[in-house]
Formats: structure tokens, sequence, C-alpha cells
């Protein structure tokens, strides 16, 4: 099960978060967004990969789920020895008590070999760095709901969503009262209970699955 809430990057969508180090003269650059899917990640990481073309290596790791959750991930060595570039950025995310994240880590040889060893520490450690930086806010796990009312019960679905830390996603006055809403899980029973007995059960609430 996920967890209610955890850390995700404070990122708006198309904007990344990015970090840079030398080590023994290669430039490691490692960009970081926030991905809920993995068709989102993957579009992130080609982005970065056409903007750093000319490099050698753009090595990718993303988890699209809750931190240490292995449902969405991915990761790459693009040409690096097998092993030394994505399996540890991806261990360094899984790790990284941040959730919906990938990481882009794009070298620029600098003309002296790192080793095995040395490929594995510098790829975890700009991903470690990358987080250090990276701007965080918590998320809430929601569950969204279709309720339809009289429209003079509206101001009750938003007293009641309002006292459960919901919000109207949208909202349709052309028949009767419509609202698309998001309420936190943990809060989910409870709106939906006292929706019911707000409107002395003439409330139609419908919990929605995304696909």
């Amino acid at each position: 099960m996920k967890p209610a809430q955890y850390l995700v990057p404070d990122l708006e969508p198309g904007t990344f978060h990015r970090a840079e180090e030398t080590i023994r003269r290669s430039r490691f650059i490692v960009t970081m967004a926030r991905v809920t899917s993995t068709a989102e990640a993957k579009a992130f990481i080609e982005q970065i990969r056409e903007e750093h073309a000319p490099a050698p290596q753009n090595c990718w790791a993303y988890n699209a789920g809750a931190p240490g959750d292995t449902a969405q991930v991915g990761a790459s060595d693009d040409g690096e020895p097998k092993g030394t570039a994505g399996r540890p950025m991806l261990t360094a995310i899984l790790h990284g008590g941040v959730g919906e994240v990938a990481a882009v880590v794009t070298r620029y040889f600098g003309g002296i070999l790192l080793g095995t060893g040395g490929l594995v520490r510098a790829y975890q450690g700009s991903v470690k760095l990358g987080l250090e930086g990276l701007p965080t806010r918590m998320r809430e796990e929601t569950v969204r709901f279709v309720v339809s009312v009289e429209p003079h019960q509206g101001p009750d679905v938003e007293h009641v969503l309002t006292k459960h830390r919901g919000r109207i996603l949208s909202s349709d006055f052309t028949f009767d009262a419509a609202y698309e809403v998001l309420v936190p899980v943990d809060e989910a029973d409870a709106f939906e209970r006292e929706l019911l007995e707000r409107t002395a059960g003439d409330a139609d609430c419908e919990r929605m699955t995304d696909d």
C-alpha cells in the first residue's frame, strides 16, 4: 500500500532542478524533474538527451511512484560499463526519501578513466548531490469523487469538502450541482459519510478509479 503522504519534487511541469560537479576533469551534470508516470519520465529523459546531444553519456534513472516503490522504475547505463551508472543512480533515488523523481546524469569526459568503482561513486554521488538541493513538498494520496446534488445543496458540498481538506477540480451547474473533487485518502470515508448525512442521503457520491 502506498503511504498517504510522501515528499515529491516541488517543481512545475516542464521545469527541472540541476546541479554539477567535476570529478577528475569529467563534468557530471545531474538534471532532475518530477514525473508521475513512465511516459512522463521518458519524455523528460529524451528532452535532456536532446539538450546534451554532444555528451558521450546521458545516463538516467527514475521512480514514478512513492519513495522506495519499484512498480514504475527504470534505469540506463547509456554506454557506460554495465551496472556502473543506471543501477547506482536508481538505488540513490529509491533510498533518497523522495518519490516521483527522474534524474539524468550527463557526463562530459575529461580524459581520465575513473574505473568501475569510480564510475559507480560518481553517478550515485551526482544523484545524491541533486537530491540535496532539490526543492520538495509533501504530497498526499487522494481519492477522486464525482458528486451530484440539488443546486441548493452546493454549499453543503463545499462545507464538507473544506472540513475534510479536499479541493474542487471542476464544477457544473447546468442541470444540478455537479462537482469533481479530490479528498485525501485518509479523509475519504468520513467525507463521503458526512456528505450523505448533511444532504439527508440526496447526494450522489461516486468514487472514481483512474486507469
